[in-house]
């Protein structure tokens, strides 16, 4: 039997109306193989997280323009803790200043791409985390 496809969360949360660069990324993963919900603009967390579980998703990418990103990663990660998901990878992207990196590590967010990251950077980046979270080979 072949192993599941990976499941990926791709979200637009707050009050950024920009989803061109999620949209994007949400293509290259799914023409990599994976199964990709893609929540649509203005999500609350409560709502990334909650679509996150109903699809029972391996991973949430998030995508943030608004500068709102320490508080929708932090939000975020404190619901899946909440909801016993720690397991899901939580990644993200967007417009991120680089002195908020760490924070967003310390929280739990594995990876942030910033523009110019490649879509092929983003499919080998969720394949391995993924498969290394789960033992599985890449």
């Amino acid at each position: 039997m072949p192993a599941r496809k990976i499941r990926v969360v791709i979200a637009k949360a707050g009050l950024d109306g920009h989803d061109r660069g999620a949209k994007v990324v949400a293509r290259a993963l799914r023409d990599a193989g994976m199964e990709v919900i893609y929540t649509g603009l203005h999500q609350t967390p409560e709502q990334v997280v909650a679509a996150a579980a109903q699809e029972d998703a391996d991973a949430i990418g998030l995508s943030v323009l608004s500068g709102a990103h320490r508080y929708l990663f932090s939000r975020i990660s404190e619901l899946l803790k909440d909801r016993g998901m720690e397991d899901v990878l939580l990644f993200g992207g967007g417009i991120i200043p680089r002195e908020d990196m760490v924070f967003l590590q310390e929280i739990g967010v594995k990876a942030v791409f910033t523009p110019g990251a490649s879509t092929g950077e983003i499919v080998d980046f969720v394949r391995r985390t993924v498969a290394d979270r789960s033992g599985e080979r890449p």
